[in-house]
């Protein structure tokens, strides 16, 4: 089996899964996606977590290559999210004198997914403890929420390695999905799956900023070792809840088409009028996580959403609770409602927002009665001008 290597004495052992259809049983992954997991060769031997247990017997194959019939004397358990955890038990019976390292929270949880007897076989690591393998020293910084409770990250200083959990990871598998794909298919993974936890995010970032850092070995996606500025750049800006560039995205939730046309129009007038980046997202078909991704990655969000109910119509009541829950803000919205009678889809989606920090609402809001007339087109007009401002 050919080796992968991130340096000479640091060995790649992770495994592609590209059956799986829904990442976290929500987030649509056509490419795939990584459990990344290494081997750290030295006077003492440790792997740098494991893997989803659907890819167990792969994985286990890759380690006993690298191993070359020795044993690992550490385990490092930097999340116990089971797409990185699930083979923890299977590799700690197959290797009884190993040793788990982790701190107080990674085993309190441990102890919650597997019936396992730790006596004797537990490392517990705080922040700025170090571990020496030999040549290679471990060091581990607690990242809290970053984005479960227990996770951290370990610094090794001779290669300047810095492995990173969950953070600058991305959907897809490496046999598929290449560095180009990188800023997509990490911006959809962290605003979908990081994003609620900036903060933290930033505090991170902040203990980063002390290190030396020539490689960033995350948990999924591909290994970076180039322009690593350009990477903590776009996590800086993502954390901040900063817009990545000026733009306009476009959801709508329509129920005959009527919706659907206003908000189709609404991306031409845009156009018209100068935006030279504009996406537009059907809400009842689209990948959710795409059009949350595309919420972030822009300045401006236009929502175009039929009533229904004396509410809006449930796409578009979906798609905000999801930027609720990833604390969205720093924004400027406009809004377009539909109704035949008593249309309320514009103040439903206005007071699910103004829970959320510094969004900026333009003052005009468009009500189409039904089916889209001259008059409706004449104000999209005004609204597009009151956005673009």
């Amino acid at each position: 089996m050919e080796h992968i290597t991130v340096t000479d004495l640091i060995w790649y052992v992770g495994v592609d899964d590209t059956t799986i259809d829904l990442f976290e049983s929500q987030y649509i992954v056509p490419k795939g996606v990584s459990y990344n997991s290494y081997v750290i060769l030295d006077d003492k031997i440790a792997i740098m977590d494991t893997v989803d247990y659907r890819a167990v017997k792969e994985w286990m194959e890759k380690v006993k290559t690298a191993l070359e019939g020795k044993e690992p004397d550490y385990l490092i358990v930097s999340h116990m999210e089971p797409d990185h955890s699930g083979s923890v038990r299977i590799l700690a019976e197959t290797y009884p004198e190993m040793k788990l390292v982790g701190n107080a929270k990674t085993f309190a949880m441990m102890t919650q997914f597997f019936d396992m007897d730790l006596e004797g076989r537990k490392v517990v690591v705080k922040e700025g403890d170090t571990l020496s393998l030999g040549s290679h020293s471990l060091q581990f910084f607690m990242a809290p929420m970053v984005h479960w409770p227990e996770v951290m990250v370990t610094y090794e200083a001779s290669q300047k390695v810095l492995f990173s959990a969950d953070g600058f990871g991305t959907f897809g598998a490496l046999a598929v999905s290449g560095i180009e794909d990188w800023v997509s298919e990490a911006r959809r993974y962290y605003f979908n799956i990081v994003g609620k936890y900036g903060v933290q995010v930033q505090a991170l970032l902040k203990k980063a900023s002390g290190l030396d850092i020539q490689i960033i070995c995350p948990l999924h996606g591909p290994v970076l070792k180039e322009n690593l500025g350009y990477y903590l750049g776009l996590y800086d800006t993502w954390s901040s809840y900063r817009p990545e560039e000026k733009g306009t995205v476009v959801v709508y939730a329509s129920i005959h088409g009527n919706t659907a046309k206003a908000a189709k129009r609404f991306v031409e007038i845009l156009k018209e009028k100068g935006e030279e980046k504009v996406e537009l997202f059907d809400l009842s078909r689209c990948d959710m996580a795409k059009a949350v991704e595309a919420a972030f990655q822009f300045d401006k969000l236009v929502l175009a959403a039929a009533t229904y109910d004396g509410g809006v119509f449930p796409p578009m009541e979906d798609f905000l609770h999801h930027l609720r829950a990833k604390a969205y803000q720093n924004r400027k919205i406009a809004l377009v409602e539909n109704g035949s009678w008593g249309p309320v889809a514009a103040k439903a989606m206005k007071g699910i927002l103004e829970g959320m920090k510094n969004l900026s609402f333009c003052e005009k809001t468009v009500t189409i009665r039904s089916a889209m007339k001259a008059g409706d087109e004449m104000n999209l007009e005004a609204l597009a001008a009151e956005l673009l401002t």
